[in-house]
């Protein structure tokens, strides 16, 4: 079992690209009134049928031919509806996948967030031809990262470049803390 939801969140959002998704939008809300978090990744990718969806949290099947079990979304649903959330994915041939994991935010089987700004900086570097949309809630307090508006302003200039990756590491982690003032999810 993964340790941490942002390591959840990397695993699907990998299965995204390997759908061939040309968008991941990943969102992660803390609503602590509400006592919530939410994840939702939504992907444009190849899709999958309602039996195959229904098949995916089975943790004996799974597409890849390199091995014959598939354990990262049925743990995650597992680490959602421990603390009382719920998970659910919705698909559709040819138009893409949306998984939505609701947990229970001060249940104390909650695992942490984790380290969300490293996942979504390995993603961005790691998969140049995939634009990513990532945005943190916090309470009424939000802020996104958009590779698309990323692009137009590198002109050109890879995401794995040294540089780059310094700033959106910067950048990931300057507006979570003002978004979240610091707050350990």
């Amino acid at each position: 079992m993964m340790t941490e939801i942002s390591l959840n969140i990397l695993d699907v959002a990998e299965n995204s690209t390997r759908a061939g998704a040309s968008l991941v939008t990943i969102s992660v809300a803390a609503d602590t009134a509400a006592d919530l978090l939410t994840v939702t990744i939504k992907d444009d990718g190849c899709g999958m049928t309602k039996e195959q969806a229904e098949q995916v949290t089975d943790p004996f099947f799974t597409t890849r031919k390199t091995r014959k079990v598939g354990l990262g979304v049925p743990f995650f649903k597992y680490a959602a509806e421990s603390t009382g959330g719920s998970f659910s994915i919705e698909s559709e041939p040819g138009k893409g996948t949306v998984v939505t994991a609701v947990f229970g935010l001060s249940h104390i089987d909650r695992m942490p967030l984790g380290d969300m700004n490293s996942t979504i900086e390995t993603l961005i570097t790691c998969h140049p031809d995939t634009d990513f949309l990532y945005t943190y809630r916090y309470n009424d307090s939000s802020f996104e990262l958009d590779t698309r508006a990323f692009r137009e302003i590198l002109e050109g200039i890879p995401f794995d470049t040294p540089e780059v990756r310094t700033y959106i590491k910067e950048y990931l982690s300057e507006n979570k803390s003002e978004t979240d003032g610091g707050a350990a999810l």
